[in-house]
């Protein structure tokens, strides 16, 4: 859905949506980046919409984006990558960590991108779902990205997101580069159950790429 907020027309979606096309986490896209030119207004602006990330977009012809959480910047994160190349519908997108490959199957969007590019997450492994289901929000601190086995033969996790910002967002509904992280880590194809049902899926590829791959869609706040 498009919006108005403080003077721009925002778009807003879902993504990482479940296999009903429920839950996903929240994403507010600047089509316009040149009406919030000033990074600290692009700042302010993040905090006032209280998503976990939005997206400024700077040329919606190359795909040029910038990503503010509500308290910094990100030169990457997943979902927002995932919500944008959705919504921009283009090739590839252009991010200050670098290039990040896009590709349409179906009802998911897939990005391509580096390990390295996400911000560092503690992956905490619990003994079942169960036991991730349990969790109380912790104190803030570290960015922790808590997940067990469902099935591991199959490559299915349930998981939760805890940013430990303090800067409103306790957990996180799906995230993309935590995702990617743990991927990385585990060196292998993830099927992955975040949050209330939000699901997220990723595949290791060539020469350290990763893809993340999930649903979108256009929503109310």
């Amino acid at each position: 859905m498009t919006e108005q907020a403080s003077g721009v027309r925002l778009d807003v979606v879902r993504v990482f949506c479940g296999p009903d096309g429920g839950h996903g986490n929240l994403l507010g896209v600047v089509r316009d980046g040149a009406a919030v030119r000033d990074a600290a207004a692009r700042q302010r602006l993040a905090a006032e919409l209280g998503y976990s990330e939005t997206v400024f977009v700077d040329d919606d012809e190359r795909g040029v984006i910038d990503i503010h959480t509500p308290s910094v910047r990100l030169p990457f994160a997943g979902h927002p990558c995932v919500g944008a190349a959705w919504l921009l519908d283009l090739p590839e997108l252009v991010t200050p960590a670098g290039v990040v490959a896009v590709r349409q199957d179906g009802e998911f969007t897939w990005i391509t991108a580096r390990a390295e590019w996400a911000p560092d997450r503690t992956l905490r492994q619990h003994s079942s779902p169960e036991e991730v289901n349990a969790l109380d929000v912790p104190p803030p601190g570290e960015w922790i990205y808590a997940w067990a086995w469902q099935d591991e033969a199959a490559g299915r996790v349930r998981a939760r997101a805890f940013p430990g910002r303090g800067d409103g967002i306790d957990e996180d509904e799906a995230t993309g580069a935590a995702a990617l992280r743990l991927t990385h880590h585990l060196g292998r194809a993830l099927n992955i159950t975040q949050g209330a049902g939000s699901q997220i899926l990723t595949a290791p590829g060539p020469d350290g790429l990763i893809e993340v791959g999930g649903r979108v869609a256009l929503t109310r706040r």
